[in-house]
C-alpha cells in the first residue's frame, strides 16, 4: 500500500465533551470503532487516517476550541468532521436513524420519509467529502463505513475519479421489495456503486443489493461484478471478525480476574443466562424477556437456580421509539421480578447503562448460557465475543438465525427469535447441556474466530479493494484510447484493402426487442452509406437478426449483410443459403421447454427463426428473468448434450442454433478470400466473440462495454462506435 489508509465513519474512535469549559477526550463506544480501531493497532498500520464526527456540536466550539481539538485528534490519526445540532438532527437521528435504521432491519412500519432530513443527509455527506478531498493524496486508500455515508462513495469518485475507495454496509440490506419504499432509492444506490469494492457480512444480503440494483438502475451483474459506466464494480461478503486473541486472553488481565470474583459472589452457584445488547427494537430483548418469564412458568424448578443478566446500552435516545421501548422494557423486567423474586434471588438483573472491556469479559467467562437472538442484525458481534473467551470451551450460545452471525456459527443452538417456544427449548437446551457437547460445538466455532479475526477481516477486504483497482488498470488498458485511435486512423488511411465487420444491435444502435426502436435512424444509414461508397472498403453488417429484417433495413445500401449468426448471407447482390448444412428437426425437442419458460416466466416469449430458436426476456421481471435463464442454460446443456447445437447467451436472450454454422464461420467467408491491408470488426455480445476468435493477430477487434472478451480493444457505447465511423469517414473526406 503506497499511500495512506482513510478510514471514513459517522464517528471517530475518540469522542470529544465539554464540560465547564474543558475540553475531555474519550474513547468512543461501539462495534465499529472497537473493531477497526484493534485492527489499526494490531496490523501496526503507521499511515492511516480515520475520519468522522468528534460526537461534539459544532456550536459548542469556538475557533481556538477546534483548534484543540484537531490537534487532539491527529496524536491520534484523527480528522474532524465538526457537524452543527440541526445537522446531526437532520443527518443522523432523522434519517440514518428514522428511515434507513427501521428499513433495512425490515421494520417499515417504523419508518418515516421527511425531504427535508433527506437533504441534510445530503448535505452532511458532501462535508464528508470535502474532508476526505482535504486529506486525500494520490495513492491513498479510502474505506467508508456504512449507511451514514451511503452517498459518499460517488461524490468523492466525481471529485477523484481514480480514487481507490471501498464501502462496508454494517446493517442488513434489505430486500429489493423493501429498499425500493425509500423515495431517494436510486440515488442512494448511485452513491454505493461510486465504490470500486462494496462488502456485505453475508451473501443474502449481496444478493439483495445486486437485486435492487438490476431493479431500479437495470445493471446487470456477472458474478457480483457489475459494469457502471466505464468502470467494473466488485460486490463481495466480508463477515467481520473480532479481535480473538484480547478475548480469549482476557481471563488473565488481573482487571478481568477482580470482576469475575465480584460477579460470582454476587451471583453465588447459580446458572447465569447473558444478554447484552444496545437498547434496540430490533434486538429483542421484550421478545427475550418474555421467553424468559414463560420458561420459568413452564419450568418452576430452575426458579431460584437460574439468573438473567441483561445488559441495555442506552442508545438514541432522543428517538421517540426507544424511548417507548425503554418504558415497555422496565415494566416488563419489573413484572418478572416482581412475581417470582425471593428474598435471596433476583430472576433478572437488570442494567441499564455501558459496560467496559474488563466488566463485560468477566460477564462473558463466568456465563453458562448466552442469549443473542435480535429480530434481524447485521452481524452480531456480542456472539462472537462470547465464544472468544470461553478458552475452556464452556458455555452455550443460543442465537438467532436473523442475525448474521448464525452463518459462521452454526454449531449455536439456533433459533427464530418469533419463535417464542423455540426459544424456551432453546434455555432449556442450553442448560441441560452436557461439558462435552459444549466443547464440541465450541471448538469449531473458536476455530472459526481466530481464523479470520478482525485483522484478516480488514486485509481481506483491502487485498480485494487493490485487486479490483489492478483489474481496472487492465480493463483501461485495453479501452481504444487517443493515442490507439489515432494509430487505427493512421493504418486505415494506408489501406488499400479493408475490411469492416460491424455487429448491429448493441454496436451501431442500442439493442432493443421493440423494432421500431431497433431499426436504424438517419444517422447511422448515411454512415453506412458513406462507408461502403469508398472504393477501398469492404463493409459487412453480420448479425443475429432475421434475413427479411436486415433486407428491410439495409437492403437499400450497397453492403454485404449476414443474418441469423450466419445462417444467411448477402454478399453484393448474391444471396447464399446456408441451410443446407443444418437441420431444424432438433426444434421439436427444444421448443416444449421453451414454451415451458415462456409460461413459468411472465413477459417472456420466443422467436423461431428458420434455422434457430430464442428465448427473449427482456420484457420479464429482472430477477425472475435471470434465474429462468440460468435454469434454462443448464437444461439445455443436458438435453443437447449428443446434438452439434451451440446455447447462445445474449443481451436477454437464450439462442439454440446450429454448431456448424456461426458468426466467426461467416467471417471466414472473406478473411480467407483476399489479403486484407485493414481489418476491424466491433460487436458487443458473446456471439461477436466469434468473430473475434477467427481474426488475424494485426486486425482491430473492439468490443462495445467492458468485460472479459477475445477483443483486443474496447469502447464504452454506440455513440463512440458512431464517432469512430464518422472519423474514418473523415479520413476519405479530407484526402479528398
Amino acid at each position: 500500500m503506497k499511500g495512506k489508509l482513510i478510514i471514513v465513519s459517522n464517528r471517530l474512535p475518540l469522542t470529544v465533551t465539554k464540560d465547564s469549559g474543558v475540553l475531555k477526550f474519550t474513547t468512543s463506544a461501539g462495534g465499529l470503532a472497537t473493531g477497526l480501531s484493534s485492527f489499526v493497532q494490531k496490523h501496526n498500520i503507521s499511515k492511516n487516517l480515520w475520519i468522522g464526527w468528534p460526537g461534539i456540536h459544532r456550536e459548542r466550539l469556538n475557533n481556538e476550541e477546534k483548534t484543540k481539538v484537531k490537534k487532539k485528534l491527529s496524536e491520534h490519526n484523527s480528522y474532524p468532521v465538526f457537524l452543527s445540532q440541526g445537522e446531526i438532527k437532520g443527518y443522523y437521528n432523522e434519517f440514518s436513524n428514522k428511515t434507513i435504521w427501521p428499513l433495512f432491519h425490515y421494520f417499515p412500519l417504523y419508518a418515516t420519509y421527511s425531504s427535508e432530513a433527506w437533504n441534510t443527509y445530503k448535505k452532511v455527506n458532501r462535508l464528508f467529502c470535502q474532508t476526505v478531498m482535504e486529506n486525500y493524496k494520490e495513492g491513498d486508500i479510502i474505506w467508508v463505513q456504512d449507511y451514514h455515508l451511503m452517498l459518499l462513495p460517488m461524490l468523492i469518485r466525481k471529485e477523484i475519479p481514480e480514487a481507490a475507495i471501498g464501502f462496508f454496509l454494517h446493517i442488513p440490506f434489505p430486500s429489493s421489495e423493501v429498499f425500493r419504499l425509500i423515495p431517494w432509492r436510486k440515488e442512494i444506490l448511485e452513491g454505493i456503486l461510486g465504490s470500486d469494492l462494496i462488502g456485505f457480512h453475508i451473501y443474502t444480503y449481496v444478493d439483495n443489493f445486486l437485486s435492487s440494483v438490476r431493479r431500479l438502475l437495470g445493471y446487470e451483474n456477472n458474478l457480483g461484478q457489475i459494469s457502471v459506466g466505464n468502470r467494473l464494480v466488485k460486490v463481495d461478503i466480508f463477515p467481520m471478525g473480532i479481535d480473538f486473541e484480547k478475548y480469549t486472553n482476557a481471563i488473565h488481565q488481573p482487571n478481568v480476574k477482580k470482576e469475575i470474583l465480584r460477579f460470582s459472589k454476587s451471583i453465588g452457584e447459580r446458572k447465569i443466562i447473558l444478554s447484552v445488547d444496545r437498547l434496540d427494537y430490533t434486538k429483542g430483548i421484550l421478545e427475550r424477556v418474555e421467553a424468559f418469564r414463560t420458561f420459568l412458568e413452564k419450568y418452576p424448578k430452575y426458579r431460584r437456580e437460574v439468573t438473567l443478566i441483561l445488559i441495555a446500552v442506552p442508545s438514541r435516545t432522543k428517538v421517540e421509539n426507544y424511548r417507548a421501548l425503554k418504558e415497555e422494557l422496565d415494566r416488563a423486567i419489573g413484572m418478572v421480578n416482581g412475581r417470582f423474586s425471593t428474598v435471596d434471588w433476583i430472576p433478572i438483573m437488570y442494567f441499564y447503562r455501558f459496560f467496559d472491556f474488563h466488566s463485560l469479559a468477566a460477564l462473558y467467562t463466568i456465563s453458562d448460557v448466552a442469549m443473542v437472538t435480535p429480530i434481524r442484525d447485521g452481524m452480531n458481534l456480542v456472539a462472537k465475543e462470547y465464544i472468544a473467551t470461553k478458552s475452556d470451551e464452556r458455555g452455550v450460545l443460543i442465537l438467532s438465525e436473523t442475525a448474521g452471525a448464525s452463518m459462521e456459527m452454526s454449531k449455536a443452538i439456533i433459533v427464530n427469535p418469533n419463535d417464542k417456544d423455540g426459544i424456551i427449548s432453546a434455555i432449556k437446551e442450553a442448560l441441560e447441556m452436557s461439558e462435552e457437547e459444549q466443547r464440541k460445538r465450541n471448538s469449531q466455532m473458536r476455530e472459526r474466530l481466530k481464523n479470520y479475526d478482525i485483522v484478516r477481516w480488514a486485509e481481506d477486504f483491502l487485498v480485494n479493494l487493490l485487486r479490483m483497482k489492478r483489474a481496472q488498470k487492465r480493463i483501461e488498458s485495453r479501452k481504444l484510447s487517443k493515442k490507439i485511435k489515432e494509430k487505427l486512423i493512421e493504418d486505415y488511411q494506408k489501406g488499400k484493402k479493408r475490411l469492416l465487420f460491424l455487429d448491429y444491435d448493441g454496436t451501431l444502435v442500442p439493442f432493443s426487442e421493440r423494432p421500431e426502436l431497433a431499426s436504424p435512424d438517419k444517422e447511422i444509414l448515411s454512415i453506412l452509406k458513406s462507408l461502403s461508397s469508398i472504393r477501398k472498403n469492404e463493409l459487412v453488417i453480420i448479425s443475429g437478426r432475421h434475413r427479411e429484417t436486415l433486407k428491410k433495413w439495409l437492403g437499400g445500401l450497397d453492403i454485404n449483410l449476414v443474418g441469423e449468426h450466419g445462417v444467411w448471407m448477402r454478399i453484393g447482390k448474391e444471396e447464399t443459403d446456408m441451410s443446407e448444412l443444418v437441420s431444424d428437426e432438433w426444434k421439436s425437442s427444444v421448443k416444449p421447454m421453451l414454451k415451458r419458460y415462456v409460461d413459468i416466466t411472465p413477459g417472456s416469449f420466443i422467436e423461431e427463426k428458420k434455422y434457430s430458436l430464442a428465448w427473449h426476456y427482456r420484457s420479464a421481471d429482472p430477477e425472475l428473468g435471470e434465474r429462468r435463464a440460468n435454469e434454462l442454460k443448464n437444461n439445455l446443456v443436458n438435453l443437447l448434450a449428443n446434438m452439434d447445437l451451440q446455447v447462445l447467451d445474449g443481451s436477454k436472450v437464450i439462442e439454440i442454433k446450429s454448431g456448424s454454422i456461426n458468426k466467426g464461420v461467416a467471417a471466414k467467408r472473406w478473411l480467407s478470400n483476399k489479403h486484407w491491408d485493414f481489418i476491424m470488426a466491433i460487436g458487443d455480445d458473446w456471439t461477436d466473440e466469434d468473430i473475434f476468435s477467427v481474426l488475424p493477430n494485426s486486425a482491430y477487434s473492439i468490443k462495445v462495454g467492458i468485460g472479459t472478451s477475445r477483443s483486443k480493444f474496447y469502447v464504452e457505447s454506440t455513440s463512440d462506435v458512431r464517432k469512430l465511423l464518422k472519423n474514418l469517414i473523415d479520413v476519405e473526406v479530407n484526402k479528398q
